[in-house]
C-alpha cells in the first residue's frame, strides 16, 4: 500500500528535512518520526518492519486460536529506524464477534499508542493509576510484564499500558469486553527474535484500525 508519511500523533501530513530542520515536522506538534504508509500483513511486510525497528515488534506467540495478523506499521525513518511499532491482530472475541487487538512498543514522546488508544498523548503515564494494583499481566520476552488501564479512552475499546524492555508497552482492544485477553497472560514474542517459525504466521486482511 503506497502512501505518504504521516504524524505518529496526529494522522497530519509531514514536512521532510530540509535546509532548515534535520527532522520530520508536523505543523500541529513541531519535530516527529514519522509514522510510515502501513503495510498489509504478510510474512514479507512483516520482516521489513521488524528488521528496521529499533523497539520490539510486539505480538502474541503463539496466536490466540482463530486469531491472525493483520497489519503492521512504524515510526521512524531510514536515518532513526523505527522508534515506534504497532502490530495488528484479529480473531474470534472471548465473549463473541470479532476481537481486534494492536500491541504498540515506542519510545517516550513517540504518541503512536496514544492516538490508537484515543487519548491525548503523547505518553500514558498521565492515566494510569499505577498506586492501584496492575489490571492486567502480560510475558514479554519471558519476563512478567504488569500493565494498567488507561483512563478516558472510548468506551468502545480497552486499554492497557506499561514499561517493557524499558519503553512503552500499549495493548489496545476492540471491542471494550474484549479486554478479557489481557486477564490471562498473554505471551508476546518480539519478532526481532523469532526464527524461522514466522514463515507460519497466519496472515489475514488489513484491518482499518491501523489507518484510524
Amino acid at each position: 500500500m503506497r502512501g505518504e508519511p504521516s504524524c505518529p500523533k496526529c494522522g497530519g501530513r509531514v514536512r521532510t528535512p530540509g535546509l532548515f530542520s534535520d527532522a520530520w515536522q508536523c505543523e500541529a506538534h513541531g519535530a516527529v518520526h514519522p509514522l510510515q504508509p502501513v503495510i498489509p500483513p504478510s510474512v514479507e511486510a512483516l520482516g521489513v518492519a521488524t528488521h528496521r525497528a529499533k523497539v520490539p515488534v510486539w505480538m502474541p506467540w503463539p496466536l490466540p486460536v482463530g486469531w491472525l495478523f493483520t497489519g503492521v506499521a512504524y515510526a521512524g525513518d531510514d536515518r532513526s529506524g523505527g522508534r515506534a511499532t504497532v502490530v495488528a491482530c484479529s480473531g474470534p472475541a472471548p465473549l463473541g464477534g470479532v476481537g481486534e487487538l494492536l500491541l504498540v512498543a515506542e519510545e517516550l514522546g513517540v504518541g503512536l499508542g496514544a492516538r490508537y488508544a484515543g487519548v491525548e498523548g503523547p505518553d500514558p503515564a498521565p492515566y494510569m493509576r499505577i498506586d492501584n494494583r496492575p489490571h492486567a499481566k502480560v510475558l514479554a520476552a519471558g519476563r512478567p510484564t504488569p500493565l494498567w488501564n488507561v483512563m478516558g479512552a472510548p468506551e468502545d475499546r480497552a486499554v492497557f499500558a506499561g514499561e517493557a524492555c524499558g519503553l512503552w508497552l500499549w495493548a489496545i482492544v476492540w471491542p471494550e469486553k474484549s479486554g478479557m485477553l489481557l486477564y490471562d497472560e498473554l505471551v508476546l514474542t518480539d519478532l526481532r527474535e523469532a526464527g524461522a517459525e514466522m514463515e507460519l504466521l497466519p496472515c489475514g486482511a488489513l484491518t482499518p484500525k491501523l489507518l484510524a
